[in-house]
């Protein structure tokens, strides 16, 4: 029973740790990812503010969501609504593997998978990825594989 017990502490500081590595690495403003939009609101074409009475954290990222029924569908698959990157600009990520800031409502849903970019001061990177998606894509998955490790 105690290696049991045992096993399970260790599981479950391990767990922590990984909570914690990913935290580091995601884009968050006061814990919050995505500025507190609703992930799920992205998928129904219009990004939304989240609000906290309807809160859900996923491996140690909280997520603020419109309503309720948008928290119940994002606890039954986190990994499908979650933004790709941790949320930080897919330009910034495929061209020069940078965590860059976004514009919560510049985005593009790609393959079932939500990217976010910067938008500002005339500068709407996601014009700029969709004139080379498949190249800064690709470029982006692996700066962000190497990132999280």
């Amino acid at each position: 029973m105690k290696k049991l017990i045992w096993f399970f502490l260790l599981v479950s500081v391990a767990a922590v740790g990984q909570d914690e590595k990913r935290t580091a690495h995601f884009n968050l403003k006061k814990n919050i990812a995505l500025e507190g939009y609703d992930p799920v609101s992205y998928f129904d074409g219009k990004p939304v503010e989240g609000k906290e009475d309807f809160k859900v954290v996923f491996k140690g990222v909280t997520y603020l969501f419109a309503s309720a029924l948008n928290a119940a569908k994002f606890k039954q698959a986190p990994e499908n609504y979650e933004p790709a990157y941790g949320g930080w600009c897919a330009f910034a990520m495929g061209n020069s593997g940078e965590k860059v800031k976004i514009d919560p409502e510049t985005f593009k849903i790609l393959n079932g998978k939500l990217y976010l970019f910067y938008n500002f001061w005339g500068n709407n990177t996601l014009t700029d990825w969709n004139k080379n998606e498949a190249l800064l894509k690709s470029k982006g998955d692996q700066n962000w594989k190497r990132i999280i490790k």
